[in-house]
């Protein structure tokens, strides 16, 4: 099993001794059917207890997982008609932001998202994810134009955080994605926001201030990123599991709290174990969610957002 995960490791053993049974008995002729339906069987049941029982910080190891469906993976096989849009008009083009117009099912839309690697070359040349202010002046660039002929916007989420490099400071990177956050909260059309792995501070933010809010079941979203967090509270990052468990940051729990509209399942195993079948399952939601906004005058768009956000926590008067 390629990019195997700590916890899948019992699980890969012994899916390889089926495997090298299966082989003995092809090299050799010996008959070992009872053997190998008997170790299948418990190969089940293992992958069951495993991810039937997810703790928080497995979910978020899946997040991360090398092989997780990307921004450009969705973008290809839910839309048509894609066209990119680069640079911010200012500075240059960020790689780690992706968007620009598409159709979805044949209507007009907009796609925005944060776009990781697939390989070493690939993640340097995105920066993990990680976007520069010029990543969100594109971004709002792209949804602004959206804005301007009626468009509805959907954005895909998935970083540890923005950037938070010398260079991108001196560019501005909390005026970029102050800006988005404004700006976003007043556009006039629909707004779908859905986190497809990480979803790490303002970094997430920036382009998920939108009227529906979801994230696929092994994703996480959160002010910070555990390990971050770890490294405040204990003063030790490898504590992150610690910090996974009590932040409540994983689909089920802010979905529980009220902080998110709704959980996209995936596949057993994870997303990245069958595409196609991820892919259809986020299509039904947008699908769904555009039908469910588009009842929606431009001012009560504007108004679903303000009630989505201020809705968020509770208020205690001292």
């Amino acid at each position: 099993m390629a990019g195997e995960l700590p916890f899948e490791k019992p699980l890969v053993e012994l899916q390889d001794k089926i495997k090298e049974l299966r082989r003995f008995t092809e090299e050799k002729g010996i008959d070992f059917s009872d053997e190998v339906q008997r170790l299948e069987q418990k190969a089940k049941d293992l992958a069951q207890q495993i991810y039937g029982n997810l703790t928080p910080w497995q979910r978020v190891q899946l997040a991360r997982h090398p092989e997780r469906p990307t921004t450009l993976d969705y973008i290809q096989l839910l839309f048509t008609d894609f066209i990119e849009v680069h640079g911010d008009r200012l500075f240059g083009d960020d790689h780690s932001i992706v968007g620009g117009i598409a159709k979805f099912d044949g209507r007009p839309v907009t796609v925005v998202g944060h776009q990781t690697g697939k390989d070493t070359k690939d993640n340097i040349k995105r920066n993990f994810g990680m976007a520069h202010p010029e990543g969100y002046r594109k971004a709002l660039r792209i949804m602004q134009q959206a804005d301007k002929f009626g468009r509805p916007i959907i954005c895909f989420i998935n970083t540890k955080g923005a950037y938070p490099g010398k260079s991108a400071e001196e560019r501005g990177q909390s005026e970029a994605i102050a800006r988005n956050l404004r700006e976003m909260a007043t556009f006039r059309v629909p707004i779908i926001c859905i986190v497809i792995g990480e979803g790490g501070s303002g970094g997430a933010l920036a382009i998920s201030v939108g009227n529906r809010i979801l994230m696929l079941e092994n994703s996480w979203y959160s002010v910070i990123a555990p390990e971050s967090a770890a490294a405040i509270l204990w003063r030790d990052a490898s504590l992150g599991m610690r910090a996974a468990e009590s932040m409540k940051i994983t689909a089920p729990d802010l979905f529980e709290l009220g902080v998110i509209d709704g959980v996209i399942p995936e596949p057993f195993g994870g997303a990245h174990r069958d595409l196609i079948t991820q892919a259809s399952a986020v299509k039904t939601v947008i699908a769904d969610q555009l039908e469910q906004l588009s009842h929606l005058s431009p001012d009560e768009l504007i108004q679903d957002r303000y009630e989505k956000f201020k809705n968020i926590g509770k208020y205690a008067t001292l």
